[in-house]
């Protein structure tokens, strides 16, 4: 996870307003209002890395509630386009969610069923292998 973090930083664009991080605070306040507990590996991203700006994916954010990547916005608006209420989407794209589980394994939702993405990936066993993955490559590419 450290290093998954560490290459995010150094990679991270910059931005004229940098992002904030959240705190522990804040995310108990965005867990009340999703009505869902945040998994461990996206509360780790959140406190750690959610402040980084990488290619064109734009996953969650919690410090900024007029932000489009505003999780509880973002989760809303999947559970709207039917994406199952007890997954909570980690980037959106288009009508398509990578999204977590609880337990936090990460799955594509493709705007109808889980599914597989454009790579054929059914799911990542973690977000730091989703980072790694798909995330990074996309920036890279």
């Amino acid at each position: 996870m450290e290093d998954i973090v560490d290459l995010l930083h150094e990679l991270s664009e910059d931005i004229p307003v940098p992002l904030e991080l959240p705190d522990d605070d804040l995310l108990v306040e965005i867990e009340e209002q999703l009505l869902l507990p945040i998994p461990e590996d996206l509360r780790a991203y959140l406190l750690e890395a959610s402040d980084t700006v990488l290619g064109t994916m734009e996953p969650v954010t919690v410090s900024d509630p007029r932000s489009h990547t505003y999780l509880p916005d973002v989760a809303a608006q999947a559970w709207n386009d039917g994406l199952p209420r007890h997954l909570l989407p980690i980037c959106q794209l288009g009508e398509q969610y990578y999204c977590i589980r609880e337990d936090g394994v990460v799955l594509f939702w493709n705007g109808y069923k889980l599914g597989k993405n454009a790579d054929g990936v059914k799911q990542w066993a973690n977000l730091w292998e989703w980072i790694r993955d798909v995330w990074i490559p996309q920036a890279e590419s």
